[in-house]
């Protein structure tokens, strides 16, 4: 048992004298709110959390080349981001490219399960985007050819584009 005249800077003894050396709790505390960084850092990253019955889709383009399948026989570079809005409630699907000033557009008539599972029938404005559909978060590319052709990457993949960081020749499809 600890003397309680000792002054609390001094190690305490064990049994059989050996010295017990207490762990900081300020170490705690600064572990945990590492964790917690590093989870928030991870759920911003990969888009795991979004706004409700909202998801963006990072593309990529090939500079100097072409696309065969998903691989760019040029060099891999940042393309556009496209943005999706489920209104479960109306049935609606709003979408619009981030950083482009236009206006956003809507499929109606939608079946909408989740903001990450969708599809919408094809309208007048379908060419502006990629997809008529999500499927567990990731757009289902239309086989009649009524939206524009794409190639997703993660965001991260994205950003690192955006920077300058070349990592490989492949897009996720």
């Amino acid at each position: 048992m600890d003397d309680p005249h000792k002054p609390p800077h001094e190690p305490s003894t064990g049994s059989g004298g050996t010295t017990v050396k207490e762990f900081p709790q300020g170490l705690i505390w600064i572990f945990l709110a590492c964790v917690f960084v590093a989870i928030a850092c991870y759920a911003w990253a990969t888009d795991y959390v979004t706004l409700a019955g909202e998801r963006t889709v990072h593309t990529a383009g090939c500079a100097g080349g072409t696309w065969v399948a998903n691989r760019c026989t040029g060099t891999l570079v940042p393309a556009e981001r496209y943005r999706f809005r489920a209104l479960r409630a109306r049935g609606e699907v709003l979408f619009w490219t981030a950083g482009v000033r236009e206006p956003s557009s809507k499929y109606t008539g939608c079946t909408i399960t989740s903001g990450r599972d969708w599809s919408c029938p094809a309208n007048a404005d379908a060419s502006r985007t990629i997809t008529l559909a999500m499927k567990a978060g990731d757009p289902v590319p239309d086989p009649q050819g009524h939206t524009r052709a794409f190639h997703s990457v993660s965001k991260v993949r994205w950003l690192l584009l955006r920077a300058g960081i070349r990592l490989g020749a492949t897009a996720n499809e």
